[in-house]
C-alpha cells in the first residue's frame, strides 16, 4: 500500500510540477502577446500617419500639377492670340531697310516684325520659367509640410 501511496504521490508532484511550467508558460505567452499588441498599435499608428503624410504630398502635387498646367495653357492662349494679332506683342525687332528709296519717310517704312527665332524662344523661356516657378514652390512646400513641420509623429 506504501508503494501505492508513493506512486500517487510521485504523480501528484510531477502532475504540480507541470501545472507549474504550464502557468508560467501562460504568463509569459500573455506578455509576449501584450508586446505584441502593443508593436501592432504603434505600427498601425505609425502607418496612418504614414498614409496622411502621403495623401497631403499627393494633393500638394495635385495641385502644382494643375497650377502649371493652368499656366502652359495660360501661355498657349498668349501664343495663340499673340499669332493672330502680331501687331500687339512688343519684342526686340528689326526693322529691315527699304533699299529702293533713299527717302526717308514714315509712309514707306516696313512695319517691325520680330525675328522667328526671337518669337520661338520668348514662348519657350516663358514656359520654361512658369515650369521652375511651380517646381520651386513645389519643393518649399515640401520642405515646409515635411522638413519644418512642428507636429512630428512621435510614439
Amino acid at each position: 500500500m506504501k508503494y501505492f501511496s508513493n506512486i500517487i504521490m510521485f504523480i501528484i508532484f510531477i502532475l504540480f510540477i507541470a501545472m507549474l511550467w504550464l502557468v508560467k508558460e501562460n504568463k509569459s505567452l500573455k506578455k509576449k502577446n501584450q508586446m505584441v499588441n502593443n508593436q501592432l498599435s504603434q505600427q498601425v499608428a505609425i502607418n496612418s500617419h504614414y498614409q496622411y503624410r502621403v495623401e497631403q504630398l499627393n494633393r500638394m502635387d495635385n495641385q502644382h500639377i494643375q497650377e502649371i498646367t493652368n499656366a502652359k495653357n495660360e501661355i498657349d492662349r498668349l501664343r495663340l492670340l499673340a499669332e493672330r494679332s502680331p501687331e500687339r506683342v512688343y519684342i526686340n525687332a528689326k526693322c529691315p531697310k527699304n533699299a529702293d528709296n533713299s527717302a526717308t519717310r514714315v509712309d514707306d517704312a516696313i512695319t517691325a516684325r520680330a525675328s522667328d527665332t526671337a518669337i520661338r524662344n520668348y514662348w519657350l523661356l516663358r514656359e520654361r520659367i512658369a515650369l521652375s516657378k511651380q517646381m520651386i514652390q513645389g519643393l518649399q512646400d515640401y520642405i515646409n509640410t515635411e522638413c519644418l513641420s512642428k507636429n512630428e509623429f512621435k510614439l
